[in-house]
């Protein structure tokens, strides 16, 4: 019936004493309503509707039987929360959990207050005299030191942990200054003030409208508006024939910057000299290129540009801005190298780079997709059948939702939430394929046990990290040889170094390690930041690409050169070994992401003119080292002239985000105005 809170009148609802069985599923619910009373009730039906804060069924003590199925935002800790309130709840969602809720009301509840009490004994006493202010005061610091340091059971538990410590902690302190008669009546009381940390709450459609669903993404809306032409979906823009002599110069960043930034460098005596630099160089770059056979450039050529993320399958749709794409892993059969996922807007979809089509399409109305991240998990399979790989996508945006999709059979076959603000950024291990890193607005990183599924897509997420950071995460990135230690990640305030090894004394939530900084920063003042760093991908096991929109350069610098500069923990900030600056646009547009391809000795970053800069690394052997200017691009790919019928030129959009296949067969480009680009590289290079 779409029911609300505010459509279950409490005052009406009370008079029903003698109801036992209540079915409220399918509804809109985001809460029970509090105080409401109904003795006789023992089965409650809450299946399918949005329900957030638990507590609120407080209220039905009575209550034997409950079912909160496809609840998005229901959580473990939400569950062991419900065993607590709910003192003779036996059935939850269809399971007996007899069992495991006495164990939460009874043993793991002694163990918390063992700990409390520990806590209260170390560090606190009873004021002399005691008065009402005092005793105020007491509590709330006792409180929150027991939430701080009483440790126990797993991570994904810890918000329930320290709800229950807080309960039991007011408790004990109510113990110690009341009547003993009266620690009944006033443990019912605790748990009536305590209210459960609010879940991220749903937007209201009206406020949607206003809200900038980009956060400080700059747009452009200089494009005309087009007629509707054909049928939208799968929707393709037609590529006119170049006429005349192509346009062949390089955009070049301005003359006065590069005087400026040379006599800067000249000035610097801090700046080692031409020839260490060059031994650097040699050292980490020369080895690179030696070690791929790829020694000539490719010649790519525009093959599709499709308009597959339009709002309401709608062809004039040049607004809804494109984020991310990334080609599916080789180890999948079946060509997997021609699909590339992308994301923007309400939806994400699978392309063949070939043909142009586009092989699935998921929308979820209302969201808006910032990243993306493929990856292989294993698929247990019926009686002995042993386990099989499958390759996974998984997406997340605005909501704070991770979609988990199985492309090959359509299903998308379950989520989770990882964050109560927008998601920036997914990352897989691609050692490990069920563990995902994803990045979030309120600057944390998580990381997650995704595991595998069986062969009803049954699934488990268990959090693992929480890394605190400083800014926005806008890239992480996995440092090839030891993904399982180390995780670098750009943001807004910089790049910073975590370590992310799991193990008995480590602990779940951790702070950067070091950040690494640029020359660069040298020059910051009032007007100039130039610390946030918008593209990061690594080129080699430890050649790695950077940039910021503010440097007007791509720099290419060593991570074991770099993290050898810090011989102890006590140096939080270490200077970026550079090892070549790679000459890039000039533009005040951030979030413009680079991509690498490895194989190929390939860095591909676009601009906010529509070009594609290419950098072929092993030609970097050509260029003259010894000089400090800032190395051009292989190839500047332009803009394709594309047209619709009635429409004239589109000009050149930002590109937001590119991605290769591992063979660079395609290159792929995502655009502020709803095209995806797909370039093929011809069969003579």
């Amino acid at each position: 019936m779409g029911l609300k809170l505010e459509d279950l009148p409490v005052k009406l609802l009370s008079r029903l004493r003698s109801l036992k069985r209540w079915d409220l599923s399918g509804n809109r619910l985001q809460e029970f309503p509090k105080s409401l009373d109904l003795p006789a009730l023992r089965y409650l039906d809450l299946s399918d509707n949005q329900m957030e804060d638990v507590t609120t069924l407080e209220s039905l003590r009575g209550l034997e039987e409950l079912k909160m199925d496809d609840n998005l935002y229901i959580t473990v800790s939400d569950n062991y929360k419900l065993f607590v309130l709910l003192p003779n709840l036996r059935i939850y969602n269809s399971k007996d959990v007899t069992t495991s809720a006495n164990h939460l009301r009874y043993v793991y509840s002694d163990n918390l207050r063992t700990r409390m009490i520990a806590v209260w004994e170390r560090s606190f006493s009873l004021p002399d005299p005691i008065s009402a202010e005092k005793m105020s005061s007491l509590e709330k610091n006792f409180v929150r030191a027991a939430r701080q340091q009483v440790k126990f059971g797993p991570s994904s538990v810890a918000d329930f942990t320290r709800w229950r410590v807080e309960i039991l902690a007011k408790e004990y302190l109510r113990s110690l200054t009341e009547p003993k008669d009266g620690e009944d009546h006033t443990e019912n009381k605790e748990k009536t003030d305590v209210s459960t940390p609010s879940k991220r709450k749903q937007t209201d459609p009206t406020t949607d409208a206003t809200m900038s669903l980009t956060p400080r993404k700059k747009l452009r809306s200089d494009l005309p508006k087009s007629p509707p032409q054909s049928s939208p979906h799968k929707s393709s823009l037609r590529l006119k024939p170049q006429t005349g002599q192509r346009r062949t110069e390089t955009p070049r960043s301005s003359t006065k910057m590069q005087q400026v930034k040379e006599k800067e460098r000249k000035e610097n005596p801090n700046r080692k000299d031409a020839t260490a630099a060059q031994l650097h160089r040699n050292a980490h770059v020369l080895p690179v290129i030696k070690a791929c056979s790829k020694t000539q450039p490719v010649s790519l050529k525009p093959l599709h540009i499709l308009q597959c993320h339009s709002k309401q399958d709608s062809s004039e749709d040049f607004s809804t801005q494109l984020w991310a794409c990334a080609f599916q892993a080789l180890s999948e059969s079946n060509g997997g190298s021609r699909l590339v996922a992308t994301c923007g807007g309400d939806s994400v979809c699978v392309i063949d780079c070939e043909t142009g089509m586009v092989m699935k399409k998921y929308k979820v109305p209302g969201e808006e997709f910032f990243s993306l991240a493929w990856s292989t998990v294993l698929m247990s399979r019926r009686g002995s059948a042993p386990s099989q790989a499958c390759s996974i996508l998984a997406a997340g945006g605005k909501r704070g939702v991770v979609k988990l999709i199985h492309p090959r059979d359509n299903v998308a076959y379950g989520e989770f939430r990882a964050s109560r603000k927008s998601l920036s950024v997914l990352r897989f291990n691609h050692r490990r394929g069920n563990f995902l890193f994803t990045g979030s607005y309120d600057n944390k990183i998580a990381m997650w046990d995704v595991g595998g599924v069986d062969s009803h897509y049954n699934f488990k997420v268990v959090q693992l990290l929480t890394l605190e950071v400083g800014a926005t995460p806008l890239h992480i990135c996995l440092p090839p040889a030891s993904p399982d230690t180390h995780l670098l990640t750009a943001c807004e305030d910089g790049l910073h170094y975590y370590n992310t090894q799991l193990g008995a004394n480590s602990t779940t939530k951790r702070s950067k390690e070091m950040e690494i900084t640029f020359p660069i920063y040298k020059e910051e003042d009032k007007q100039h930041n130039y610390h946030t760093i918008d593209g990061l991908s690594f080129l080699t096991d430890d050649v790695v690409a950077s940039k910021s929109h503010t440097h007007g350069s791509i720099y290419l610098w060593s991570w074991s050169r770099t993290r050898s500069q810090r011989p102890n923990k006590s140096n939080r900030s270490v200077c970026a070994e550079v090892l070549a600056e790679l000459q890039w646009a000039n533009t005040d547009i951030p979030y413009l992401a680079l991509n690498t391809c490895p194989g190929w000795a390939y860095i591909v970053c676009g601009d906010d003119k529509g070009l594609i800069w290419t950098y072929h690394v092993t030609n970097l052997q050509e260029n003259s080292f010894q000089t400090r200017k800032p190395i051009p691009p292989t190839e500047v790919l332009e803009w394709p002239t594309a047209v619709r019928k009635g429409l004239g030129r589109i000009e050149g959009p930002s590109i937001n985000s590119v991605a290769m296949d591992p063979e660079l067969h395609y290159l792929v480009a995502l655009t502020d105005k709803n095209m995806v680009v797909i370039w093929k590289r011809e069969a003579s290079s």
